[in-house]
């Protein structure tokens, strides 16, 4: 083989090297930056492209589809000192690919820590009951505060999801330590509360018995009046109904020492039968 021959084939193989580096088929979902010694040029859409070699090159490929990005679970301290801990999920999408590139050194870790660090100021603002119970309300707040700096890098903000928001394992030691003094504070007033209407149902019952007896005696002592009116009129006698009572009291009191199981011995006054003397002899002389 000659000279010209091999320089012929040398020719050959070089344009075949420079045809294949110029030729650049983009898949879909993709959009490709070319930069021209070392200076922005152009974006390459999906599909076939040409591109000058050994001047041009591919610099970034970068994806078009939705991007989900995992952002870290972080302690947050909330406005009343408690920690809870909070992890989310951003669906990003690239709309712009020269500001992705160029605007930030790395998209998606600009957005896990532009979310994290809004996610921390969020939850810092609100109280540990609000920030358990309010999670759509920090999905939307957070959303709309990272909105405008992704539109400055080129990007979109789909959605961003909060996939836990819960309190830290000494939050809810914490917690189970105060549900059970809360319990234990209700358990006290219900018992206080029962014995207070215990008491007021027992001072009730003793001022009704108290109201009762009082009636009792009234009427015992209106039953007296009207026995001893009955006998002085029968008995027409001013003392003999007096002596007549006490007498009959008497005996009833006698009666009862009698009946009584400690009595061993009953002893009847020496007056006895002057007392009945009296109460009978004066009925017979009447």
């Amino acid at each position: 083989m000659g000279g010209f021959e091999i320089f012929a084939v040398a020719v050959l193989v070089f344009f075949l090297i420079t045809a294949w580096k110029g030729v650049r088929i983009v898949p879909q979902g993709e959009e490709w930056v070319v930069e021209r010694f070392g200076k922005y040029e152009r974006t390459l859409a999906p599909g076939l492209s040409i591109i000058i070699p050994y001047f041009d090159k591919v610099a970034y490929k970068v994806i078009t589809k939705d991007i989900i990005l995992d952002v870290p679970e972080q302690d947050v301290i909330t406005r009343d000192n408690a920690v809870i801990i909070t992890n989310a999920i951003a669906f990003i999408k690239v709309t712009d690919p020269v500001k992705a590139v160029y605007g930030v050194t790395d998209f998606a870790e600009a957005i896990r820590n532009l979310v994290q660090t809004t996610l921390r100021s969020i939850v810092g603002e609100m109280d540990l009951d609000a920030a358990l119970s309010s999670r759509e309300k920090i999905k939307a707040r957070l959303r709309e505060m990272i909105s405008d700096e992704a539109i400055d890098w080129g990007l979109t903000i789909k959605s961003v999801e909060i996939q836990d928001v819960k309190p830290s394992e000494s939050m809810v030691k914490s917690m189970e330590l105060q549900a059970a003094a809360e319990r234990e504070r209700k358990a006290v007033v219900t018992r206080a509360e029962g014995e207070k209407q215990a008491m007021i149902l027992e001072a009730e019952g003793r001022l009704e018995s108290a109201k009762r007896d009082a009636i009792a005696q009234v009427t015992l002592a209106e039953s007296s009046s009207l026995a001893i009116q009955k006998v002085a009129q029968a008995v027409g006698d001013r003392d003999t109904p007096m002596l007549y009572l006490l007498g009959e009291k008497y005996i009833l009191a006698l009666d009862r020492l009698a009946a009584s199981g400690n009595s061993k011995i009953v002893l009847l006054p020496a007056d006895l039968q002057d007392t009945l003397r009296g109460i009978f002899g004066k009925g017979r002389q009447a």
